[in-house]
């Protein structure tokens, strides 16, 4: 890849940036931003010198990136070293982070609040209120999760005109 631009630059520091905030490694962020820039697949040697990162550090990121099927790996003919690619499709890369969030926070949460709101039903009144702001969390995630359901199964013409709907659906629902 040749030398990064000054946007190209700014971009992956910042995605590392947010995905640090969000609890991923810098590194990996930087990584997969730089794939996603990137018009071809990267060996790990050209991420490693572009990025100016441990080569070991990009072995262990790219696995990573692979294991949330964000990146995959391919070859090139004559070549046999692996070439990496970013997902390009902006809106499946969106769709496997938030499944991949949902997954690791989401659902054990709701699975927690189940647990918490059905030990309390069989509790004392002392614990009434406690009860009732765990159920009222509870029916918060249950209806987010539902409807984080039903959008994501959308195709995405259909969820392109939902999105750009904004301030028309708060008038026709009357607020």
């Amino acid at each position: 890849m040749p030398e990064l631009s000054s946007a190209e630059q700014r971009f992956i520091l910042h995605w590392g940036e947010m995905g640090a905030r969000w609890g991923i490694s810098r590194t990996v962020a930087q990584i997969h931003a730089l794939l996603y820039l990137s018009p071809t697949p990267l060996t790990a040697e050209e991420i490693a010198n572009t990025l100016s990162v441990a080569r070991s550090n990009v072995s262990t990121s790219l696995k990573e990136l692979q294991s949330w099927g964000l990146v995959s790996v391919g070859h090139a003919l004559g070549d046999r070293r692996d070439h990496y690619e970013s997902m390009r499709d902006v809106w499946e890369l969106f769709k496997v982070i938030i499944d991949g969030r949902k997954h690791r926070e989401v659902d054990p949460t709701l699975s927690v609040l189940r647990q918490c709101v059905e030990e309390l039903e069989t509790a004392g009144s002392s614990e009434t209120y406690t009860k009732q702001r765990l159920a009222e969390m509870l029916e918060f995630f249950e209806i987010m999760t539902k409807s984080y359901e039903q959008i994501r199964d959308m195709p995405k013409e259909e969820l392109l005109k939902l999105l750009k709907l904004g301030d028309k659906l708060r008038k026709l629902l009357g607020a």
